[in-house]
C-alpha cells in the first residue's frame, strides 16, 4: 500500500475552448489541402495570421486564442502523456 496522492486535472474552460478552436482551424486547414500542422506551427512561431485559411472562418478563430497560453496547453499535454 502506498500513501502516495494522485492528482486530478480538469481542464479549464479556455483550455477547452482552445482545443474545439484548433481542430476547427487544423480541419479547415486540411479541407483546403494545407499540411494543418505546419501551418498553425507557422502561425505560432510568427503570428503571422495569413499561415491559417479563411476558410470557415478559421483566420478569425486562431486569433481568438492567446498564443503563450497555447504553447503551454500543447506542451502540457504533451508532456501529460
Amino acid at each position: 500500500m502506498t500513501d502516495k496522492t494522485q492528482r486530478f486535472r480538469i481542464p479549464t474552460n479556455s483550455e477547452l475552448e482552445n482545443k474545439v478552436i484548433l481542430k476547427q482551424v487544423y480541419n479547415a486547414l486540411e479541407e483546403k489541402g494545407y499540411d494543418p500542422v505546419s501551418q498553425i506551427v507557422g502561425y505560432i512561431l510568427s503570428e503571422d495570421p495569413t499561415y491559417i485559411t479563411t476558410h470557415n472562418n478559421a483566420r478569425s478563430l486562431i486569433r481568438k486564442i492567446d498564443r503563450d497560453e497555447l504553447l503551454q496547453d500543447l506542451v502540457t499535454s504533451y508532456i501529460e502523456k
